[in-house]
C-alpha cells in the first residue's frame, strides 16, 4: 500500500491521525483488504477501497517449489517486474528474501538479476508490499535484502521498509540488508542505522584483480575501500558482518583462494556464508560439495567461521542468484575466468 498516498487521503478528508496507525496495523498483521478493518467507519473503507490501492504491486505469476519455497512474480503499476521469494525451514523459521530494485545496474557476471534490463528503484511501499503479500498467508521473522537489486543504491527506500518491519514480526536482528559493495550507500548505511539490522558484504573474491572480472562494481569501489567501511561497522555497532561467497568451479574455490580469504578477512569481524552456485545462464559451473568443504576446513582451521548456505527453491529459480523475469533481458554473457 502507498503509504503517503494513504496519509494524504485521510488527511485530505480531516480524518483523525490515528487513522494512518489503524489501517497500517491491520495490513502488517496480514488483513486481507480494507473490509477486514472492522474499527474504521464502514464509509471510510469505502473511500479507501476506491482512492488507495490496497497494494502498489500486482501478482502475475506464483510458483511453488518442491521443499516448499514459493516465488513471486509481481509487477509494480508502471509495469516493471519484480521477484520476491518466501523460505520455509523445517525448523519453523519463515524468512523472506525482497528485492530493492526492479533487476539490477551492477552486472554482476554469475548472477541472473544483473543480465536483466535495469528497470528503477523500488519505493519503500513497493519492497514493504513484498513482504506484506506472504504476511497475509503465513507469519514471518526473518527478511534478507538479496533479491533482485543492489540495496545500497536504494537505500533510503530500503531502510524506510525496513524499519517497518518489525510490524509484521520480523524484528532486526532478524532483517538483514545485502550490499556487493557500493560503497556511497555502505558508508551512509555505517554512519546512520543504529538498529541492529545486520549487515552482509557479496565478496566473492578476496583479491582485486579476479573480483573485478566477475563482478565490475570492483572497479569503482575495490575491496580495500569496502572492507574499510564493514570493518567501521564492526567498530560502531560491535556487530560482525557476513560475508556472501558463491563458489564457481575452477574461478574461485581452490585452496590457496580460501587461504588468501581467511588472510583478508581475519576471525574476528567477518562470518562467511559459502553458497553453492545456482545456475543462472552464465558460463560458470558450481563447486563440487568435496572442493566447498575443503575451503571451509581451510576457513575453519584459521578460525574464520564459515556456513554453507541451505539452497532453497532452486527448482523454480528461486534460490540465491537466480532471480530474472523480464521481457527485455540482456543476456549478457560472463567473462570465463580461468
Amino acid at each position: 500500500m502507498d503509504l503517503a498516498l494513504l496519509e494524504t487521503t485521510l488527511a485530505d478528508r480531516g480524518e483523525p491521525a490515528y487513522r494512518a496507525r489503524q489501517v497500517w496495523e491491520w495490513a502488517a498483521r496480514g488483513a486481507a483488504g480494507y473490509a477486514a478493518m472492522t474499527n474504521l467507519p464502514r464509509a471510510l473503507r469505502d473511500v479507501l477501497e476506491a482512492s488507495v490501492p490496497f497494494s502498489t504491486l500486482n501478482v502475475e505469476t506464483q510458483r511453488e517449489a518442491r521443499d516448499g519455497t514459493v516465488k513471486t512474480l509481481f509487477r509494480t503499476e508502471d509495469g516493471h517486474p519484480v521477484e520476491a521469494v518466501l523460505m520455509r525451514y523445517r525448523d519453523g523459521r519463515r524468512s523472506l528474501c525482497l528485492s530493492s530494485q526492479s533487476g539490477c545496474p551492477l552486472t554482476c557476471s554469475f548472477c541472473a538479476t544483473g543480465q536483466m534490463a535495469f528497470g528503477r528503484n523500488l519505493t519503500a511501499s513497493e519492497i514493504l508490499d513484498q513482504a506484506l503479500h506472504f504476511r497475509r498467508t503465513t507469519p514471518v521473522d526473518h527478511a534478507v535484502f538479496m533479491g533482485m537489486g543492489e540495496p545500497m543504491l536504494n537505500v533510503d527506500a530500503v531502510l524506510g521498509a525496513a524499519r517497518r518491519l518489525p510490524d509484521l514480526g520480523i524484528t532486526h536482528r532478524r532483517t538483514t540488508i545485502s550490499t556487493v559493495g557500493w560503497v556511497p550507500g555502505l558508508r551512509r548505511f555505517v554512519d546512520e542505522v543504529e538498529e541492529p539490522i545486520r549487515l552482509a558484504l557479496s565478496i566473492h573474491a578476496a583479491d582485486d584483480e579476479l573480483r573485478s572480472r566477475i563482478m565490475p562494481v570492483n572497479d569503482r569501489y575495490p575491496l580495500r575501500d569496502v572492507l574499510a567501511e564493514c570493518r567501521r561497522h564492526v567498530a560502531l555497532r560491535r556487530r560482525r558482518v557476513y560475508v556472501e561467497y558463491v563458489m564457481l568451479a575452477g574461478v574461485n574455490d581452490s585452496p590457496a583462494q580460501a587461504r588468501a580469504l581467511a588472510k583478508l578477512l581475519g576471525p574476528d569481524e567477518f562470518k562467511v556464508n559459502l553458497i553453492p552456485y545456482n545456475p543462472t545462464g552464465s558460463v560458470y559451473q558450481g563447486s563440487s560439495r568435496e572442493r566447498i568443504a575443503v575451503f571451509k576446513a581451510i576457513l575453519d582451521h584459521a578460525r574464520v567461521p564459515a556456513t554453507v548456505r541451505l539452497t532453497r527453491g532452486r527448482d523454480i529459480e528461486a534460490a540465491c542468484g537466480q532471480l530474472a523475469s523480464a521481457p527485455k533481458a540482456r543476456q549478457r554473457t560472463a567473462v570465463p575466468v580461468n
